[in-house]
């Protein structure tokens, strides 16, 4: 595996390093020793699916709280995503930075994305499948998000947003005084 560190603290992409023969290719996708060489959690609590319809479906951007933390490998599996992290850890180096990458069932990438950074991704083209591993169980009351459109974060996302929740289109803006929205 190649990992690549990103500007967000804590967070990489990671490239399958494919062996190609005749037969096509073969490449490690995950590999609990790599990730602790690499200072990262190997820990695989829970593993989901989410399968999303439709071009321009947003999903985020979401974080758990205290003790519910987690970390995560995201992958798109079918399809292409525009995956993006934001950086609210207040005592990290990159706060308020965000980061985006394409992650395409093509190129096999993944995000690595540590505890307490949020995240959220914008399909790239109908029938998106992304596959992510938790390094936590999931706690709903330990959910909170921040709007994906805030201008405080100035995030700017490849296409236009056709489908989101009214939770995720609705996070007040972000104020860094009063905590995160759930």
């Amino acid at each position: 595996m190649i990992f690549t560190e990103t500007p967000i603290a804590g967070a990489f992409l990671i490239d399958i390093e494919a062996h190609r023969d005749e037969r096509g290719s073969f490449g490690r996708s995950f590999c609990a020793r790599e990730f602790e060489e690499h200072g990262l959690s190997p820990v695989v609590a829970q593993c989901n699916v989410s399968t999303n319809l439709e071009k321009g479906t947003l999903r985020g951007m979401h974080s758990q709280t205290p003790p519910h933390e987690e970390d995560k490998l995201v992958r798109c599996t079918q399809g292409s995503i525009y995956d993006v992290i934001l950086d609210l850890r207040a005592a990290s180096p990159s706060y308020r930075q965000h980061f985006g990458a394409s992650l395409t069932a093509a190129n096999h990438r993944a995000l690595y994305i540590p505890k307490g950074v949020f995240h959220g991704f914008l399909t790239l083209e109908d029938d998106c499948e992304v596959y992510y591993q938790m390094s936590e169980f999931y706690s709903p009351s330990g959910g909170r998000g921040v709007r994906w459109d805030d201008p405080a974060f100035g995030i700017e996302w490849p296409g236009e947003v056709r489908v989101i929740s009214d939770r995720d289109a609705n996070y007040p803006d972000f104020d860094p005084g009063q905590g995160l929205g759930k």
